[in-house]
């Protein structure tokens, strides 16, 4: 097979045990890579209902066909598993460079399995595979981590994916980290991983992924580079100013989310947004492997020195979310939270949470401690404080690294966690695009953007304007085809920002000339339309209510906006959610019926 090896390595954790598998061109076809493989196997080989933490759960880190080639933005990868955080399906996409290496050392997924003894890392240098002791990093953040393990491993050339000590301490936002500062974020990803005692995984590739026709492969890759840098978003707004250019755009579209979802504009927006980033702390922007967007920010600040980020999700959780207006203590915090391993998006939530379960008298001083910094919106203290002992479960920071839900829970404030299956919203509120918000109630991992990203249409105008308003069929079928496009992009190997020019017809060329396919567009969204059923039948299995949970928090439906262009909406989720169901091929109760799984070759499982 052309852009796969076709080699699965297994790692058990319990046993020592280190073995390859081989699959072949029809499990691609059907699968194609990174969350298409992973949900595969958990499917295929786990029981949903096992407890995260349990040894029998899977934890998969995949690449996808283009992962490792030249296509634009090239080098993503995926870890899956089942979430400590939902309960649910787990899929978190990262960039940097790990997921190209461990293509170019000759595997296209890692599967993980049991739980070792004592800390470990695991060691891949082509076909050498070894677990290793990791006694000497627990403990460690990452970048002491990644600088300690270059150094034992005598190669300053390998890319690692590690944990922090919050996913040691199984905080349930704990995010897998390479490359020191991309994240694989949302779901608890790092929570798994450090049940079962995996610091590190280090790895050293030297081989090239071969593709069918490499003139044509190469001709193909330089038109869509084109597209790209000719795209007023991909090829101007976000090389400059990162994905945080984002920033002044939804505010003064008026779903910029402010102090818990209460208010949908920052009053302080202007001076945390890309722009002012760019003017006062950026050194130079840093692409991903093969990106020719490079939204990725190195910033210095006088206090920190030199650090990569905020992205646009990091700059309001930690900014706007808790009402908190300085961008040198949310970079500060950014880098902190890339140091502990937290995923930044449900970090903001679970602080936001806290802050309103406290406004509202919920939450007490002395729940905190004496000398604790108290929630009050705006307060920058909380960020530096609460960060270190969420990380490590010290005091207070122990209920905090549960997630917002369960600190919700905990202090009778359910109303005031803004999420969706548990996991903390980022940073759109829906009732200023309510196609967006049809995507957050029904994303397979819960509360998720990226996985349908309805911003483009409704908001910036891709693949064309739609009313943020409008709740027809049309709104809906466009959340399915982003739901499944995005799917299929994710399964590639590629990064979602490449919508930001190209289209599915985009991704089809490339796939084809790489693989030697002659798939059509519709072939291969259909792979996507596999894969999400795929998830949601993991989850229907694991225990999810469609009914109670396919649904946003109840600020969201029933208090509209105060104020700005969305004054007086909110979400319209009860006329749409049935005909999501119906379009989808789904039932009345949003479970898949016998005839779609049917369609869908999912009948094995």
């Amino acid at each position: 097979m052309f852009a796969y090896w076709g080699r699965i390595l297994r790692v058990n954790l319990s046993t020592g045990k280190i073995s390859e598998e081989k699959f072949d061109e029809d499990f691609a076809k059907k699968w194609l890579g990174t969350r298409g493989f992973g949900i595969y196997y958990l499917l295929k080989e786990m029981d949903a209902t096992v407890d995260p933490f349990s040894p029998e759960n899977k934890l998969i880190f995949a690449t996808g066909p283009l992962t490792g080639t030249t296509a634009p933005t090239g080098g993503r990868y995926m870890v899956i598993t089942k979430s400590p955080l939902t309960g649910y399906i787990a899929m978190a996409n990262s960039g940097g460079f790990f997921g190209a290496e461990l293509k170019f050392a000759g595997w296209d997924a890692i599967v993980v399995e049991g739980k070792a003894d004592h800390p470990v890392y695991l060691y891949i240098n082509d076909d050498q595979v070894e677990i290793r002791d990791a006694g000497h990093i627990w403990g460690k953040v990452v970048s002491e981590t990644e600088e300690t393990l270059k150094e034992e491993v005598g190669d300053s050339k390998v890319h690692i994916a590690s944990i922090g000590p919050a996913g040691e301490n199984l905080s349930r936002i704990a995010a897998v980290m390479n490359d020191e500062h991309r994240a694989a974020g949302r779901g608890g990803v790092g929570a798994v991983m450090g049940s079962k005692k995996l610091k590190a995984i280090v790895v050293r590739g030297h081989k090239r992924v071969e593709v069918a026709d490499r003139a044509k492969f190469t001709s193909v890759v330089k038109e869509k580079i084109e597209k790209l840098k000719n795209d007023p978003v991909a090829g101007g707004g976000l090389p400059k100013f990162g994905t945080a250019v984002l920033v002044n755009i939804i505010n003064q579209n008026g779903l910029y989310p402010t102090r818990n979802f209460q208010d949908s504009q920052f009053e302080y927006a202007e001076e945390q947004s890309g722009e002012a980033m760019a003017a006062k702390y950026l050194i130079r922007n840093k692409p991903c492997y093969a990106c020719p967007i490079g939204c990725g920010r190195v910033n210095k600040l006088p206090t920190l020195g030199v650090t990569e980020g905020p992205e646009y999700e990091s700059t309001w959780a930690l900014g706007a979310h808790l009402g908190i207006n300085d961008l040198a203590s949310i970079i500060e915090a950014n880098h902190l939270a890339d140091e502990y391993g937290f995923d930044t998006i449900s970090l903001g939530g679970t602080l936001a949470t806290a802050m309103e379960l406290y406004e509202k008298g919920l939450l007490k001083q002395e729940d905190l401690g004496e000398d604790a910094p108290p929630f009050r919106w705006g307060n920058t203290e909380v960020l530096h404080y609460y960060i270190e002992k969420m990380a490590y479960r010290k005091g207070f920071g122990d209920v905090l690294a549960e997630g917002g839900y369960r600190l919700a829970e905990r202090y009778n404030g359910v109303e005031y966690f803004m999420g969706v299956k548990k996991q903390e919203l980022p940073a759109y509120d829906p009732r200023g695009a309510e196609g967006h918000g049809l995507g957050y109630a029904t994303n397979n991992r819960g509360g998720c953007h990226i996985k349908q990203y309805m911003i483009s249409p409704e908001i910036l105008g891709y693949p064309y304007k739609m009313d943020p308003h409008d709740i027809s069929d049309e709104k809906v079928k466009m959340v399915i085809l982003f739901q499944d496009l995005t799917a299929l992009i994710d399964a590639a190997g590629l990064c979602v920002f490449t919508t930001f020019g190209l289209g599915a017809d985009d991704y089809r060329d490339m796939l084809n000339a790489a693989i030697g396919w002659d798939l059509t567009t519709e072939e291969y969204l259909k792979i996507g339309e596999r894969i999400w059923n795929a998830e949601r039948l993991f989850s229907l299995r694991a225990g999810l209510d469609p009914l109670k949970e396919d649904t946003l928090p109840k600020r969201l439906l029933e208090e509209p906006v105060r104020q700005g262009p969305n004054k007086g909406h909110v979400v319209r989720l009860k006329e749409m959610l049935p005909r999501y169901y119906s379009l989808r091929g789904w039932t009345e109760d949003g479970r898949i019926p016998e005839e779609k799984l049917g369609e869908l070759d999912l009948r094995e499982f």
